[in-house]
């Protein structure tokens, strides 16, 4: 097999990142657009030692997992990547995944639960972050890439952004607004960031810019505000100069309205700026969460909330628990945790700027000990030292792990089993339909587990 090879495979597997697998000669060639069942025709762009890359040319006989795509952009942008089939596919696929990862990598045999899917897999998304092109186009990056694919509409975004990109990308030709160029590092507009909370209908705009002032911003304001009238509560400028492919710097400006808007999750009110983390799918999010607390059983007890935030899962178990303490190393999330404390009546909550160790100390200094720990890190998981931390510092009954990555997960599971805590439970939750991404929610425990299946990696 060489490159520019034209060869036919029948696909047989899926990769984590939506690509589907085929054999050719012995050789695993990696094919996006494709289904297990799929029999295709496929032009060879790269031949490995081991394994080669692939463009769909046709589909022969199709699978019966597709269905037709309905995103012009489709397997250009770098977002879905999995539009050619249905939906129960799609989580099938996801919770095979998790289920493989926990049992290779985590050393655990256990089924997990059926996963939760979201009630729509389109136009859940809260949030948007458009590079801009030179052209003044808004849109999405390429697939491992950063050549900017211009989006009029996007199916995974709500329809007002699709109004919204619209106008703003009039609004920067028209105006002249000069662009930046990541190479050069000149130009002023780098992004437009959309946020939007789904049950107040509140609108946040934000333009991330390398400098200090927008030409033109009051007509910005103006035409955004033609768009989304009374319900836009925000319009910012987002200062980042830095030569970073991080999206936002760390200061804002308010060209108007106020610095938050405002959305309800699990019956909690949460302020939201622009540098605020919140799950981008608010519905299946609070499926997400409602699970959490059905792992973590607060009642009576006292929680501890490691990667907190801005406090919205330990604060949607506040009513049931005897008292939250969450922990976080970012400063600014700490105070929208605090604000969303105060903003909901709720006393029995407590945040703290600083990472696990710390948190431990301070805890340890005043006598407490925590029952449960939640955990929500980032995609690269728990360090050793923290798990360290959790096990034989807080040593509490049960931990409920909230993973954005099956690996990492299936990792941190191995790692706390070492320390005497057992998988008993887990579920994957799709807060990102369309896409390869998956959730899922682990409950941790001391108890014995005999009837549970371990087997060595």
């Amino acid at each position: 097999m060489q490159k520019n090879d034209q060869i036919e495979i029948e696909i047989t597997d899926m990769t984590d990142e939506g690509s589907g697998i085929g054999r050719y000669e012995g050789m695993a060639v990696f094919v996006p657009c494709t289904a297990v069942g799929d029999r295709v025709r496929v032009l060879v762009l790269k031949v490995k030692k081991t394994y080669a890359y692939g463009k769909l040319l046709e589909v022969i006989f199709p699978s019966p997992d597709r269905a037709e795509n309905d995103c012009p952009s489709f397997n250009r942008c770098g977002g879905c990547v999995y539009r050619h089939i249905s939906y129960t596919s799609e989580l099938r696929i996801k919770q095979t995944r998790v289920y493989e990862a926990i049992k290779r990598i985590g050393g655990v045999d256990l089924k997990p639960n059926d996963i939760i899917g979201s009630d729509s897999p389109c136009r859940y998304r809260n949030k948007a972050q458009y590079p801009v092109a030179r052209d003044g186009a808004l849109g999405f990056y390429a697939f491992h890439s950063h050549r900017i694919i211009p989006c009029g509409e996007c199916a995974l975004q709500p329809e007002i952004f699709d109004e919204i990109s619209a106008e703003i990308t009039d609004w920067i030709r028209e105006s002249c607004i000069s662009v930046y160029n990541e190479e050069t590092h000149k130009g002023l507009l780098r992004h437009i960031y959309l946020r939007r909370a789904e049950k107040t209908g509140e609108i946040m705009a934000v333009a991330v810019i390398n400098g200090e002032n927008l030409p033109f911003a009051d007509d910005f304001v103006n035409r955004l505000l033609s768009v989304c009238g009374e319900n836009l509560k925000s319009v910012q400028l987002n200062i980042n100069s830095a030569k970073t492919n991080v999206i936002l710097g760390e200061k804002c400006k308010v060209l108007y309205g106020g610095e938050y808007i405002t959305d309800v999750l699990c019956g909690v009110k949460v302020r939201l700026s622009p540098l605020s983390f919140y799950q981008v799918n608010r519905a299946t999010a609070e499926k997400l969460y409602k699970k959490a607390a059905e792992y973590a059983e607060p009642e009576g007890k006292l929680v501890l909330d490691l990667y907190c935030g801005a406090g919205t899962i330990g604060l949607s178990m506040a009513k049931q628990a005897k008292r939250i303490i969450g922990a976080e190393i970012v400063p600014d999330a700490v105070e929208d945790a605090k604000y969303n404390a105060r903003l909901n009546g709720i006393q029995n909550a407590e945040f703290i700027c600083a990472d696990a160790a710390k948190a431990a100390a301070l805890l340890r200094d005043r006598g407490l000990k925590p029952d449960i720990v939640i955990i929500d890190p980032p995609r690269k998981g728990c360090s050793k030292e923290l798990i360290d931390t959790v096990a034989e510092d807080f040593s509490p009954e049960r931990v409920v792990y909230v993973s954005c990555d099956s690996a990492t997960l299936a990792r941190d599971i191995k790692l706390f089993s070492e320390k005497g805590y057992t998988l008993k439970e887990y579920t994957p939750v799709d807060m990102f339909p369309r896409t390869a991404h998956v959730e899922t929610v682990a409950l941790l425990s001391r108890e014995k587990a005999d009837d549970y299946i371990r087997i060595s990696v």
